[in-house]
This record gives structure tokens, sequence and C-alpha cells, in this order.
């Protein structure tokens, strides 16, 4: 693994092999680890959230999920070998953890999302230890959620909420969590319950991922898209002039 910075932020440049071996051997070691993905929305926004610019700076391990940012970050002359989805990783370390016998908490969307998702995984991987779940409204009583997820024994969280809810709810009480990894991913459980289709591989390869969704959802998405992307686009050339 290895820590570059683009477009302000610190990021670990890895391969998904890479980035298994190296939590699993934190684990192992009983080293607490916080871990994030970035993406083109979440480096747009991080150049004026401050609270979430800090909040992904002080993690321990930070892979580039969307592949905007790994072909961004190689045109301003990064070498990145390949995107680490967050979705991906999460099956991954499941599958790892399943091996290892660590429990592992879920934690996000609603009741019926997060209740499917674990019963998908426990099929998927059927020695995996399911500590806990929990929806993710809980935000009139967070202290209590915490000592859920500290007192049901897990080793590995996952936080499925969107950005920056996830990002400052990990960093505000990763001290108090009681596990030895946490992990921020997102619309991941929406993705394994069924409820949301990923995009082809090649859309994923070529990062077209946001054209699909916009294509699923075009009311909610475009606007959304064309912000975003026109930001990171301006970023990115404004970068690359000043890349030395």
């Amino acid at each position: 693994m290895k820590r570059i910075k683009f477009l302000g932020a610190p990021m670990d440049s890895g391969t998904m092999v890479d980035t298994v071996k190296y939590i699993e051997t934190k684990l192992i070691s009983k080293v607490f680890l916080q871990h994030v993905v970035v993406n083109v929305a979440k480096l747009v926004h991080m150049q004026n959230d401050t609270v979430l610019r800090e909040s992904v700076k002080a993690c321990d391990l930070i892979n580039i999920d969307g592949m905007g940012v790994v072909l961004g970050a190689r045109f301003c002359g990064h070498y990145i070998p390949e995107r680490v989805a967050g979705v991906d990783l999460f099956h991954n370390l499941l599958e790892m953890s399943a091996k290892r016998d660590f429990p592992v908490f879920l934690l996000g969307a609603d009741q019926e999302i997060v209740e499917k998702t674990a019963k998908n995984v426990e099929a998927l991987y059927p020695n995996l230890k399911i500590a806990g779940i929990h929806h993710g409204y809980f935000w009139d009583d967070e202290e209590a959620v915490v000592n859920k997820i500290r007192e049901s024994g897990a080793k590995l969280l996952f936080v499925a909420i969107t950005s920056p809810k996830k990002e400052n709810f990990i960093n505000k009480w990763q001290d108090k969590l009681g596990v030895d990894f946490v992990m921020g991913v997102g619309g991941t459980f929406d993705v394994v319950a069924g409820k949301v289709k990923r995009a082809p591989v090649w859309m994923q390869n070529y990062g077209l991922e946001w054209l699909y969704r916009v294509i699923q959802e075009p009311g909610r998405m475009w606007k959304r898209y064309l912000i975003t992307n026109s930001k990171f686009a301006y970023l990115l050339f404004k970068e690359k002039l000043n890349f030395k």
C-alpha cells in the first residue's frame, strides 16, 4: 500500500488483495483500523466540508472506490494499480471473517434492508458470525447504538449510511465502538439486499456507474451528477496544471 495525495486528499494506492491482507494483518494483531473509500462525489464535497475532510484524513486506510478517481489520479501521474470498490471489499472481508471466525456488526439502511442483507450474507458465507444488526436511523440516541455495538462483541463494523454522516459518526465514536475495524460502506446493503442493481462490469471499468444510476433514477440523479462531475473536471485540470 502506498499513500498518495490527490486533490488535497490522502489516499492509498493498492490492489484488492493488498487491502484485504493489510486489514487481516491488523485484525490479527488487534490494532484498530478505521477505513474509508473515496469517490468523485466525496472528493468534491471534501473541498468545502471541513468536517468531512478531517474525518477522511483521520482514517488509517483510504481506498479509491470510484473509477473516476482512479482515472483522474492516473491522468495526473499517480500509479494506481486498480480500483478497490467498497461493495467488493465488503464481500472479501466477510469471506475472510467467516474463515477467521471474526464476528461482524451490520449498521445502516432501514430495518427491512439490513435484515435482508444479514440473511443474504449468511447464505453466502455459512460460517460467518453476525454479532448484531441495527438500522441507520438512530440519530436521536447515537450512544445507545454505540453501546449495542460494543456489547455485541463484534470485531468488524460495517456502516451503511450516506456521506458525510457515516464518516463523521465513525470519527466521533471510534474510541467507544469496541471493534478492531470499522468501514463505511454507503449503499452496499441496498445492493446486497437486492434493492439496487450494480452497473454492468464494462460500465464500472470505464467509470460510468454514475450514468447507470442516472438511467435508473433520472429525475433524482441527473442534476447531482452534472454538478458534481463538472466540479471534479475543473479540479482535475487544475491539479494537472499544478502537478509536479
